[in-house]
């Protein structure tokens, strides 16, 4: 079993930046996909962005305008969610989560196995 605990949430003011944290633990670490996704109050959730754990290759979603940058430390076993330039429609609860096994359908929830906690990032105008 995976455990993803997440961190680097806040409250910040639009045209900030923040990076989220997501470090992994459990017996054994090798996924498929890291993602990110979030959810905003009375929305459903999300895909953010994902990186594929070997190569790195990495995902987007189409809505983020190219503000939002994904990247992974194997050696800590961490993915990371670099984000500039928030706007408060970027307010949202924002969760990793991991997947073990390849699908074609990486922006889905569904694709994925294990979650985070979520950490909340507010942005004000």
């Amino acid at each position: 079993q995976v455990q993803l605990v997440e961190s680097g949430g806040g409250l910040v003011q639009a045209g900030d930046s923040l990076r989220l944290s997501c470090t992994a633990s459990g017996r054994t670490f090798s996924p498929y996909f890291m993602g990110w996704f979030r959810q905003a109050l009375g929305k459903e959730r999300e895909f953010v962005s994902a990186i594929r754990w070997g190569s790195g290759d990495t995902y987007y979603g189409s809505s983020l305008e190219a503000r939002f940058t994904i990247s992974r430390d194997n050696a800590k076993n961490t993915v990371y969610l670099q984000m500039n330039s928030l706007k408060p429609d970027d307010t949202a609860v924002y969760y990793c989560a991991t997947a073990q096994h390849w699908s074609a359908y990486y922006n889905s929830p569904g694709t994925y196995d294990s979650w985070g906690q979520g950490t909340q990032v507010t942005v004000s105008s």
